[in-house]
């Protein structure tokens, strides 16, 4: 079992950065099969996948929000870390963290895996 908690921000200024942290708990093998994940879900949208992290550091960051994406472990304190540069209102959402297998990633629902039960993030302009 793998436990994760999103912990940040419930509003954030236009232009500012977000930053949210995934602490995680339980089972946190360092297999490099796992994508260590963000996704968020705007109001009324599908799920967006915005990036990952593996245990040796390697990340992916999906091409649309690249340029503003930096996503890191802390390995100590057992959590990662998704930084969101210079955002908007268009990037109010539901954020959340996952651990999902690396076939899964950028296609599982919220059954695959496991997921933190999502934090609301409000931009105000």
């Amino acid at each position: 079992q793998v436990q994760l908690r999103e912990s940040g921000p419930a509003l954030v200024e236009s232009s500012q950065t977000l930053s949210l942290t995934c602490i995680v708990s339980g089972d946190t093998t360092s297999d490099s099969y796992w994508r260590w994940s963000w996704i968020r879900q705007p109001p009324g949208k599908g799920l967006e996948w915005i990036g990952y992290i593996i245990y040796s550091g390697h990340t992916y960051y999906t091409p649309s929000l690249s340029s503003r994406t930096s996503i890191s472990w802390d390995t100590p304190e057992r959590q990662f870390t998704l930084r969101l540069r210079s955002v908007t209102p268009e990037d109010t959402a539901v954020y959340y963290c996952a651990r999902v297998a690396a076939d899964q990633y950028g296609v599982a629902s919220r059954r695959d895996g496991y997921w933190g039960q999502g934090t609301q993030v409000t931009v105000s302009s």
